[in-house]
């Protein structure tokens, strides 16, 4: 009754959060749910404890319409579930009739009640599923039965953190690598399975002992036997918890008679000890500085297809910085999907061609001559490894590849169904910082994007998903400084305050990281340090990353940006929070003499026209423009409110007024608001303003006179438009395979509930 009282306090604690109440000590925000399940780590037995409670409070909250209480109750619980020893079939039931009652609510509960109501149906049937699963793909550990992989990728921009910041992100993710062998989690596998089905009449010591004393092949050997009963379980139409029981107790048995003929020992000589914890392995980190533009997709590249598992090894040598090849891409324009591109050995260059192929066979005329295909003198591109056809059809031949190519089937004989591609990577990509590198991020997929529209590889191998976890330094570094002085840090954070005020679970878990994470990098070298840091910020964002599994999509914007000189080519760039223009400090002497030539008295600013399409309630658009004299404008892509519409922008520009009075002429700042998706800028005056977007310094563009932003279109939509504009060249209107494409680009960025209306 004492620990149950305990645990309730604590739940209760943790749902006063949730209202507003923070604890009286400012240091616990977003602690209480890490010590919760710290707690019962501790006393594995305590896991069914909190289970009930947890049920109880789920079911108080849904008679008491506390909605805003269900999904951190039911993320609290799952996760307990999933790490938890043993969980009888009553409770699981429990919780399965709750999650199907969610069914009848909107988005997202009737989602994460859907999604979790599949999970605890199979953990009814097999228990220890959920955790088999969950360590098999983090891990990747070698399954027929379930071959999927995941690994995170945690990314941080050195120019905007700290290098105390990221030398304890590094030693945090190196630490929780830590003692984490293949062999051990096979053994956490085999161990869980018996324990979550067989419960108590497990001897789980006498289980390590025996797996402790076999060589590796052995435990591989049981591993396999033990994945594939559980498998085989959850996939059953007719298998009940029983049948999966006793098929996991002959396994069980098996394993520990072979200890017992090998080393003598006496049957039933050893003591149950009740149920232990099973330790949850973290998974597969990585830690990367963001310093190169295509850091990202080469990361992805190399997690689908390492180098090492190099096919081709005459291709792929061990010098690849070497390495060169040339490669056409060929595009069949009846075709509804872009194929690989064909490797040549042909550069296209005279000097390259072979000695025999420069000599021309005997001309039958002077005519044939002349209209023979002439080479012209050109440079072979060095290209990356990575970008290379034999990588990436090497990458081809791995588990979830199109079979290679088949001779020419004979007349009669209808053709075989080709496979169809499986998704068996997941990247989980985890950004530290602020917006200005959620910035980056828009740029890089938006790169990503269009790379993969020109030649497919990633998109049908890989499910990619984003997950964002703010940082602001107390202590910024120089880039910092000159973005702080535009900006304050409330502005810095945006889109961390909307997931905040869209997801109050991820309001208390992860945006308290904001200034928690530079704290504990910045304190003293010390044994409680260490014990903090190295469980409490690694497990917060595993914690995410694994539960966090309802996406909230931002729209990207498309920039395309004019310059003064006509010389110079128009830039296009992509933003996803802000875009800021002001007028530039610095006039050169052409604008000054024009200046001088042509006096005005309108006041500070520049002349603009601004043309805009304006949104009304019924949906249709009206284009309207206007001229006024401007020192700025801002737009703003995230909403101050999350009831607001996240495909819109929200510009403000501040308008010069002019004042005539007795005194004289005086000028005032007024601001002028508008709601659009599409808007064109320009300066009349040919004066150039200056553009910064997503608040980067870094991405800065001067001598700009004109910039026209809309909605960034998804670049595989682009390309199928422009295939089916060259059949029906007086179409307007979508028609056939482009109706059903996703037409706008937008960033999915992953929280533990999306938006909760």
């Amino acid at each position: 009754a004492e620990v149950e009282s305990d645990i309730l306090r604590r739940v209760r604690t943790l749902l006063r959060e949730l209202d507003g109440h923070h604890p009286a000590c400012q240091s616990d925000r977003g602690m209480l749910r890490w010590t919760l399940h710290k707690k019962i780590d501790q006393n594995p037995s305590n896991s069914s404890i909190l289970v009930r409670i947890l049920v109880k409070e789920l079911e108080r909250a849904e008679r008491g319409d506390f909605r805003h209480y269900i999904i951190p109750l039911l993320h609290t619980l799952m996760y307990t579930l999933i790490k938890a020893p043993c969980i009888s079939d009553e409770l699981c039931s429990r919780v399965y009739d709750f999650c199907k009652k969610l069914l009848t609510l909107p988005k997202p509960f009737c989602t994460i009640g859907l999604d979790y109501a599949i999970r605890l149906k199979m953990e009814r049937t097999a228990p220890g599923m959920l955790y088999q699963r969950m360590v098999i793909s983090e891990q990747s550990l070698k399954s027929d039965p379930y071959p999927y992989q995941e690994k995170i990728f945690i990314f941080a921009d050195p120019e905007l953190l700290s290098k105390a910041i990221c030398n304890a992100l590094v030693t945090d993710t190196e630490a929780a690598q830590v003692s984490q062998s293949p062999r051990a989690c096979m053994c956490y596998v085999i161990i869980h399975a018996m324990q979550a089905a067989l419960g108590e009449g497990c001897d789980v010591s006498g289980l390590k002992r025996s797996l402790q004393d076999m060589p590796t092949s052995d435990v591989e050997h049981w591993f396999r036997q033990v994945v594939a009963a559980v498998e085989c379980a959850g996939h059953e139409a007719s298998a009940d918890r029983s049948q999966h029981a006793e098929r996991l107790e002959k396994i069980y048995h098996a394993l520990l008679s072979t200890l017992q003929a090998a080393s003598f020992f006496p049957p039933g000589d050893a003591s149950l000890g009740g149920l232990q914890a099973t330790p949850l392995p973290n998974p597969n980190i990585s830690f990367h500085l963001w310093t190169e533009d295509d850091q990202l997709w080469k990361e992805l590249v190399l997690f689908i297809r390492p180098l090492s598992q190099s096919c081709e090894p005459n291709c792929l040598s061990q010098d690849l910085d070497n390495f060169e090849i040339q490669d056409i891409i060929s595009d069949c324009e009846c075709c509804e999907q872009t194929r690989f591109s064909v490797l040549s050995t042909d550069s296209g260059i005279e000097r390259d061609l072979p000695a025999a192929a420069e000599e021309p066979f005997a001309p039958y005329s002077t005519e044939t001559e002349q209209s023979r295909l002439q080479r012209k003198g050109g440079i072979k591109k060095k290209q990356s490894p990575l970008e290379s056809v034999a990588f990436l059809q090497a990458g081809c031949n791995g588990p979830g590849a199109k079979p290679p190519a088949k001779p020419p089937r004979r007349l009669g004989i209808p053709p075989e169904p080709a496979a169809p591609l499986q998704r068996l990577h997941t990247a989980r990509i985890v950004l530290l910082g602020d917006d200005r590198i959620l910035g980056r991020l828009a740029q890089a997929y938006h790169s990503l994007r269009k790379r993969e529209t020109r030649r497919v590889f990633l998109t049908p191998r890989l499910n990619l998903q984003f997950y964002y976890v703010p940082v602001l330094t107390g202590q910024p570094n120089t880039l910092a400084v000159a973005d702080h002085a535009a900006t304050g840090q409330e502005e810095l954070c945006e889109v961390a305050g909307y997931l905040g005020r869209a997801d109050p679970w991820y309001e208390s878990n992860i945006n308290t990281l904001c200034h928690m994470i530079p704290k504990l990098a910045t304190m003293p070298s010390s044994p409680s340090k260490h014990l903090v840091t190295d469980l409490f910020i690694t497990d917060v964002i595993v914690y995410y990353v694994r539960m966090g599994i309802q996406p909230v999509c931002f729209q990207v914007y498309a920039v395309k940006i004019f310059f003064n000189d006509p010389a110079q080519e128009p830039a296009e760039d992509v933003f996803l929070t802000e875009l800021r223009t002001h007028v530039q400090d610095s006039i050169s002497h052409r604008e000054l003499s024009m200046t001088k030539k042509k006096p005005t008295l309108d006041g500070p600013g520049i002349d603009l026209t601004v043309t805009y399409r304006k949104v009304v309630v019924s949906d249709r658009s009206k284009e309207l423009a206007m001229s006024l004299r401007s020192t700025g404008l801002v737009m703003k892509a995230i909403p101050a409110d999350e009831a607001e519409d996240l495909v819109c922008l929200n510009v403000n520009i501040t308008e010069i007024v002019r004042i005539n009075n007795l005194s004289g002429r005086s000028f005032s700042a007024v601001a002028n608001r508008l709601k659009t998706c599409n808007i064109k800028i320009r300066s009349t005056e040919q004066r150039p303003f200056t553009v910064c977007l997503d608040k980067d310094s870094r991405r800065a563009y001067r001598n700009v006179i004109s910039v026209e932003v809309s909605p960034c279109l998804e670049p595989s939509y682009c390309l199928q438009k422009t295939r089916t504009m060259k059949f029906s060249l007086h179409e307007t209107e979508d028609v056939g395979l482009v109706k059903y494409m996703p037409k706008s680009l937008l960033l999915p960025i992953n929280t533990f509930a999306g938006i909760i209306q």
